[in-house]
């Protein structure tokens, strides 16, 4: 390979040697094999770009950098070593007496060999050669490194005595020798080079493993190879020589003046061989040395006698970079003393030399931490990397306690119990990690890995080496076993933090060198500055020089000498770089916050306890009294200025006002209101523990500001926190009650904690409140005790509507300003408008203007045009205002990441510590205007929006001129350089899936409902149809082929009428998702569509069994999709679905329709019991064999599927409530049509159902059955049943409220007497037993003295026809059961104990179907449907309909209806406590419980 590598020019090189020197530089196998498919070879090779690589082969930035440095370098030192003529014996140099013995001939053979196959994985070029600097003189090896195949500056002779010489041997082959022979050889080279020091009078070191010759192939001169070292010893011993070397008179001289070997290890980052330079100083002191001269006799191994000989006796003296004999030993005797002098002056100036100027190292420390700023950034995140410290560093960390540390890579094993991480423990939580928990599922998205980890809420602490308290298997290990265990741990780790949770230059690495450095250590640098691509943010902090030296040799390898010191601080004790640091932190050092307790004093909030409930913000009493003096006056008007400027408030803002600091922040009306709420609350004695406040705002409105603004001023007496909505409620919960209860003498008396939640969705506040609930239920705290108010601040488009639907409970923020707000307004604006120009302080210039719809369009019109004007359209920075202008005019809360934008401005940070004043500059004074830096919560990563939400539109309309909208969303999609950035990924992709797919809701606070996103809407409204579509298939092809994409072509295509298109799209996204009941009830809707075209294009002519073929096919389409989509509904566990039932019986109906409709079923006569024979009996007409023969049997069974939809429907209603708002958030995850009145459709679509299979009129089969019952199939009297609403439980008791019109107790008395008259002996099936029975509840609640109703005694009689097992019960016959069955107060015990027996086996298994049909729906949504309560009375009266309840609280809102419920409040009615029983019981781990007869057994309620 070597040879091939050397004799075949690059350009010639076949895609296997591409491929062999792409490994050898380190590139991933990945994408070596897709660079070997993609067929590059050498002349490709040359050719390509760093752009090529990352677009081509999705390659990540970092390998296609090093790919390409890594060419231009190999072709650079290809070219060199052209002009260097190659020399084959490159060995032997090292000893030609060696060569003579056939053993020792083998082993040079092996060396040989194994020396190329060096060369062959060192090729000329392909590794980075770069200069190093040599161990200091007499300096331990122990301390220090080199790196394979960096470069020491040339063997050199004298300098001025006191600077050593060098020479070097590669040792290649001797080192495989051996130990006589290897002893000998290593002797015979040190003394040589020693006797010629001496003589010489200058210092020296002789290298072993360092190549000595420009001819050894592969190789430069000087390059540091390393030899393998088994056995110190052999060297150490091998000086032994000395004593047969020299005269018993020069003996201790050359003892004294040739120190003994040090062992330097050279690191090989591809490899995990051991390998050292062997060197020996020699330090020929005038105090020895003075006038002598030393001669010698070398050893050298004789092969023929098999023994060391040694040689003649001979004087050596260094000759420029060699070592040789001295030819006039006369006049090398008579210049003695002119040698001694130069020493001895040499040692004299060495040792008087000026002392040390002294670096400002705290200047150094502090400009290398804050990147040149005056304080530490609160938002910079930092990597610490130590090993162990010593005890009395372990009092001087209080620098680190304030900074944001991100993680520490931890090299002590014993940390947790007596190093860094037990003292840093004791104030900060940590999370305590090894390196393979940073290895990310391939199931798992980063921002799961960064939640399962929890990332940015605590310390990551990873034990790199071993922890050994830990009771698991991680041992500490040696250095050589962590390189061959940990090593792809650590740059896994490392990579994972560097290319995919932090982007550049958000953090700082800091390696902190407090003890001896070991190899690990050193990888970890150089994992840490190949991911970062650079040194400009990692520094070196390090008190002992010795730590550094070794850290330094290793690191200098990678980005030279002047980098590193650039980088490093040495020589600080760790309390003077405490103490410098701290006086630099936005914050004090080790600050305590309070927080308020029951009896009106304060506790302290340890930090560390507060880190533990990471799912809050904790406001304390003292918040922001820790912030640094100096900060404040340097930072206060920026602070401000950002506020007005349209960014969002922070506790920084409120104190800076409540200091002085800055003036005051403006208190809306509506801040008044929510504060007299919230005391109002606290002042009477609530029965609910957690109560809910509102606040609604128009966007832009500072419905925000007011909200912080209670809490900021209710810290004092209240615990306040903000809710992250991005944990779970059960986690917010949690965290809750432990603020509530933290530092609490007695649990139960606690200030309640107000709770802040901004722009969460309903559901999500629904489930936090009942897990709140069940936690207080839980700890049994008194009832009348309030917990938690939880103050909702939401978006919404009509705030007032929302206030007045509930005004106990809700406030509005609108955009209008009261005459008290306007005054206030006016002279805040004239203050502001005095300190800042009015475009920086443009959100608050609208808001004073009360966003009055012309003025500010008109305001907003001319800023825009008076900034635009002279901007570059042509620019790249113009182009990513046109794309943020885009996000933020169609997606709420949308934004850009810094590192998006540094990305398409293509800026190169590389080698820029001030990353920030990088990104502004390249800005144009219009972007700096326009965009607002925001910083995440979480994560503090930087992002970009425009400024407001109007300016953004005005933007949008003015900057694309006569370009199309869609065609800037066809240029956003086709921006490969946003789509692929890694580093804020998840955001973006959120935001650009919502461009494309995300519709409006009214419910999240849009101002309406739409069917697509508002983009879409937008271009097909205002551009075409077709442009819609053309964007919608571009979004597909970005998005993967994405099926939800597929299924919103088909729905805006089926929206045109273009059928054939939808149906390919819709196939496409149910091929792809199978099983996903959305998809495929969107495939339902294209065929149901398309047969409601086909039957509208038939109403123009005839109808005929022929020409209405096509349009049945496609209807029983239609019903076959939406039956696949019943059973996905059934079958998926986490969504509940019922689109697909409405839409079948819809489908149903419409085909009925059609059927009835043709010709030859369309007599009166006979026409239409022919066509209901065809349907429900074998029969089939001849006008129709034919022309419908491929789906005859389909058609019959179109009655059964019908009915079975109803059933499910009518089941379904029945068990829960149908007023729920549907907050859904993903388009995808949302049906076609909803219902609105889902009950009054089962009623009407019940009745058009029986009135098709009914073959006369309904007056006719009424008459008919009273005079000739018996005339009238059981099938007729089941379909005049649904006819007149009697078809199931839901139906039934819909006539108990719905129909106002009708006479409802004939109805159901019309119903009854369609049943056989003796149904104990009719063995009806088990639902129309259940609808009977229903039928004469109903009725008993409308007139208990009708005289077709039935006794309680006999409709249980009939209840025994039901099935023995319960469980073969249909969910109707269960219910039924619990009402027939409950006892009643004249029973007796044994009746009432058999009674409640049954009551408690139809509750059981009504359970068990009910969670069955929940699935994992979340909890907002269980709420059961209330059919009936409990009355005072016996029999029929002990049935009170809801409706009943309903009239007497019909003045009350729904939501004071619920707190009255909730409250116990309606008991004080007497009309409720006179109409409905109470019962017994008792709530335990939040379930309630009814006392059994006798208070005996009892049941939990659903």
């Amino acid at each position: 390979m070597m040879a091939e590598f050397d004799n075949v020019p690059v350009e010639k090189w076949t895609e296997a040697l591409v491929s062999s020197w792409l490994r050898s530089i380190g590139v991933k196998e990945q994408y070596v094999t897709k660079l070997n498919e993609e067929e590059v070879d050498g002349r490709i090779l040359l050719e390509l770009t760093e752009d090529y690589l990352k677009r081509e082969t999705r390659m990540k930035s970092g390998p296609a950098l090093l790919i390409i440095k890594k060419r231009n370098e190999l072709v650079e030192s290809l070219q060199k070593a052209h002009k260097v003529p190659q020399n084959q014996d490159s060995f032997k140099s090292e000893g030609d007496d060696a060569n003579n013995h056939p053993d020792t001939k083998d082993k040079i053979s092996k060396a040989k060999e194994t020396s190329s196959n060096i060369e062959t994985q060192t090729l000329p070029g392909l590794t980075s050669k770069k200069d190093c600097k040599p161990r200091p003189l007499c300096k331990d090896g122990i301390d220090f490194t080199y790196v394979k195949n960096n470069v020491l500056k040339p063997e050199s002779g004298i300098i001025d005595l006191i600077s050593p010489c060098h020479e070097y041997k590669s040792f290649a082959v001797a080192v495989s020798l051996d130990r006589t022979r290897l002893q000998a050889k290593f002797a015979k080279e040190v003394i040589k080079f020693g006797t010629g020091c001496m003589n010489i009078r200058s210092n020296g070191t002789i290298h072993f493993g360092v190549m000595d010759s420009r001819d050894d192939a592969g190789y430069v001169h000087g390059e540091i190879i390393g030899v393998p070292v088994l056995e110190k010893d052999i060297y150490v011993d091998a000086l032994d020589h000395i004593e047969r070397s020299f005269s018993s008179v020069d003996r201790e001289d050359v003892r004294q003046c040739i120190r003994p070997p040090q062992f330097i290890e050279v690191i090989d980052m591809n490899s995990s061989e051991k390998r050292y330079v062997v060197e020996v100083d020699i330090v020929p002191a005038i105090s020895i040395v003075r006038n002598r001269v030393y001669s010698v006799r070398l050893p050298n191994f004789k092969e023929k006698s098999n023994k060391v000989e040694f040689e003649k006796e001979t004087i050596y003296c260094r000759v420029g970079s060699k070592t040789e004999p001295v030819n006039d030993q006369n006049e090398f005797y008579q210049r003695v003393r002119d040698r001694d002098s130069r020493r001895e002056e040499a040692e004299q100036s060495c040792f008087e030399s000026s002392p040390d100027f002294s670096q400002d190292l705290g200047r150094k420390l502090t400009m290398l931490v804050t990147s040149g700023k005056k304080f530490i950034e609160k938002e910079k995140w930092y990597i610490l990397i130590t090993n162990k410290l010593k005890k009395e560093d372990l009092n001087s960390i209080d620098f680190l306690l304030n900074m944001k540390l991100f993680c520490v890579f931890d090299f002590d094993a014993d940390s947790k119990v007596s190093g860094l991480c037990s003292e840093y423990s004791k104030h900060h939580a940590a999370n305590l990690h090894f390196m393979q928990n940073y290895k990310i599922p391939n199931t798992m998205s980063i921002s799961e890995f960064e939640s399962h980890l929890h990332l940015f809420e605590q310390t990551s602490w990873i034990f790199c080496n071993g922890r050994n308290d830990f009771k698991g298997n991680e041992p500490q290990c040696d250095e050589m076993t962590w390189i061959k265990t940990k090593m792809t741990l650590l740059r896994e780790c490392v990579s994972v933090i560097c290319k995919q949770i932090l982007p550049k230059g958000t953090f700082l690495v800091i390696f902190l060198l407090t003890s001896p450095v070991e190899k690990p250590l050193l990888h970890t640098f150089y994992e840490f500055f190949t991911d970062m691509e650079g040194h400009e943010d990692i520094i070196c902090i390090s008190e002992s020089e010795d730590n550094f030296q070794k850290w330094q040799s290793f690191a200098e390898g990678s980005c030279g000498v002047e980098t590193v010191n650039r980088s490093s601080v040495v020589g600080m004790k760790m309390s003077h770089v405490n103490a410098t640091l701290q006086r630099i932190q936005p914050v004090t050092s080790r600050s305590i916050k309070h927080l308020p307790i029951y009896v009106k004093g304060e506790c302290n909030l340890e930090t560390r306890e507060e880190e533990r409930m990471y799912s809050l913000e904790i406001l304390s009493v003292n918040h922001c009294d820790e912030t640094n003096p100096d900060f404040v006056e340097d930072q206060k008007e920026i602070i401000e200025r950002q506020f007005y400027h349209g960014g969002n408030v922070s506790w920084l803002n409120f104190w800076l006002a409540d200091k002085k600091f800055v003036g005051e922040v403006i208190q809306r009306d509506a801040y008044q209101e929510i504060s007299d709420l919230i005391n109002d609350n606290l002042r009477r004695n609530v029965d609910l523990p957690v109560s809910c406040l509102n606040i609604y705002h128009h966007p832009g409105s500072g419905g925000s500001t007011v909200a912080r603004q209670v809490l900021w001023n209710s810290r004092k007496m209240l615990r306040c926190a903000v809710a992250k909505s991005s944990y779970s409620a059960a986690m917010v919960s949690e965290h809750a009650f432990h603020l509530r209860e933290y530092e609490e003498k007695d649990t139960q008396k606690c200030l309640p904690v107000l709770l802040l939640l901004e722009d969460c969705d309903k559901e999500y506040l629904d489930d936090l409140k009942n897990e709140l609930e069940v936690a207080v239920n839980t700890k049994k705290i008194p009832r009348g005790t309030l917990c938690f108010i939880l103050l909702s601040c939401r978006r919404s488009h009509n705030p007032e509507r929302m206030c007045r639907e509930s005004p106990l409970e809700n406030v509005a923020v609108t955009h209008k300003l009261s005459d008290k707000e306007k005054r206030l307004f006016a002279g805040k604006r004239k203050t502001l408008e005095q300190q800042y120009q009015p475009e920086f302080i443009l959100t608050f210039v609208l808001m004073s203007e009360e966003f009055d719809h012309q003025m500010v369009a008109d305001y907003v019109q001319q800023f825009v045009t008076h900034l635009l004007q002279g901007i570059d359209h042509a620019s790249m920075v113009t182009r990513l205002i046109r794309y943020v202008a885009l996000l933020n005019t169609y997606v709420q809360n949308s934004f850009l990441s810094q590192s998006h934008c540094e990305a398409l401005l293509a800026i190169s940070i590389h080698m820029d510590r001030f990353r920030q004043h990088t990104f502004e500059r390249s800005l144009s004074e219009q972007a700096k205007l326009v965009f607002i830096h925001l910083r995440d919560d979480r994560t503090y990563i930087q992002s970009v929006r425009i400024i407001h939400p109007l300016v953004a539109k005005e933007i949008l309309h003015q900057l694309l001129d006569d370009q199309l909208q869609s065609q800037l969303a066809l240029d956003l999609l086709h921006e490969d350089v946003l789509f692929e950035n890694r580093f804020g990924k998840d955001d973006y992709m959120k935001f650009l899936r919502a461009l494309f797919m995300r519709r409006s809701r009214i419910s999240k606070g849009d101002e309406f409902d739409s069917f697509f996103s508002p983009l879409i809407d937008y271009v097909r409204e205002n551009e075409s149809p077709a442009q819609a579509i053309e964007l919608l298939k571009e979004a597909y092809m970005r998005f993967n082929k994405d099926a939800f994409f597929a299924q919103q072509l088909a729905r805006l295509n089926y929206r045109y009428d273009q059928f054939e298109d939808a149906k390919h799209w819709a196939e496409i996204a149910a091929s792809k998702m199978p099983t996903n009941s959305y998809i495929l009830d969107t495939r339902g809707q294209v065929y149901r569509r398309w047969f409601t075209a086909k039957c509208k294009a038939l109403e123009k002519v005839t109808r005929t069994p022929e020409n209405t073929a096509d349009a049945i096919d496609t209807a029983l389409i239609a019903l076959e999709c939406f039956q696949q989509c019943e059973k996905a509904a059934i079958a998926d566990v986490e969504t509940m679905n019922n689109s697909g039932f409405f839409a079948a019986v819809e489908v149903g109906c419409s085909l009925l329709k059609l059927l009835f409709s043709l010709h030859i079923f369309s007599n009166k006569n006979y026409g239409y019991s022919e066509c209901m024979k065809y349907l429900i009996t074998d029969y089939i007409p001849e006008a129709v064999i034919k022309p419908w023969e491929n789906f005859h049997s389909k058609l019959k069974n179109l009655q059964s599927s019908m009915r079975e939809a109803l059933e499910w429907i009518s089941e379904d209603l029945s068990y829960f409530q149908t007023d729920l708002s549907t907050d859904d958030e993903e388009t995808t995850e949302s049906c076609e049509a909803k219902i609105n009145h889902p009950k009054n459709w089962l009623v009407n679509k019940s009745s058009v159902y029986g009135k098709y299979f009914c073959d006369t009129s309904l007056d006719t089969m009424k008459k008919q059955c009273q005079s000739n019952p018996d005339s009238l199939t059981p099938f007729m009297k089941r379909m005049l049943i649904y006819r007149l609403g009697g078809g199931n439980i839901t139906t039934i008791f819909s006539l108990l409220s719905d129909l106002k019109d009708k006479d409802q107790v004939k109805i159901l008395e019309d119903i009854i007497s369609l049943y056989p008259r003796n149904p104990l002996k009719a063995k009806l099936d088990q639902m129309d037993l259940s609808n009977y029975i229903a039928t004469h509840i109903a009725l008993s609640c409308l007139s208990p003295q009708s005289p077709k109703l039935a006794t309680l005694k006999d409709l249980r009689k009939l209840t025994q026809q039901f099935p023995i097992e319960k469980r073969d019960c249909l969910s109707s016959a269960l219910f039924l059961l619990t009402l027939l069955y409950w006892p009643e107060e004249h029973d007796t015990e044994d009746v009432k104990d058999e009674k409640y027996d049954v009551v408690l086996s139809a509750v059981e298994f009504l359970k068990r179907s009910y969670w069955t049909k929940m699935k994992d729906i979340p909890q907002r949504r269980r709420r059961i449907f209330t059919h009936f309560f409990l009355g005072n009375g016996n029999g029929f009266e002990k049935f009170v309909h809801k409706t009943k309840v309903e009239k007497i609280t019909k003045l009350l809102s729904v939501s004071e209806k619920r707190m009255k419920w909730f409250r116990g409040e309606v008991w004080k009615m007497p009309e409720i406590a006179k109409l409905c029983k109470h019962v017994a019981g008792w709530t335990e781990d939040g379930t309630v419980y009814l006392e059994g007869p006798g208070g005996g057994s009892s049941t939990s309620l659903l």
